[in-house]
């Protein structure tokens, strides 16, 4: 199944763990910074509320 990648077969499979291992890091990055600001924009968004009903 595997194609017969040569003399180059353990650099060319690094490249490829890197890639992933990369591209992986980088969806888990903005997951959980999506998550954070989300979080901070509810949060802003609870404190501007609780303001505007203060001055009613």
């Amino acid at each position: 199944m595997m194609p017969d990648l040569g003399t180059y077969a353990t650099e060319i499979l690094l490249a490829y763990a890197v890639s992933l291992g990369l591209l992986a890091a980088l969806i888990l990055w903005v997951w959980a910074r999506s998550r954070r600001v989300t979080r901070d924009m509810d949060l802003l968004e609870a404190r501007l509320k609780r303001g505007a009903n203060a001055q009613d």
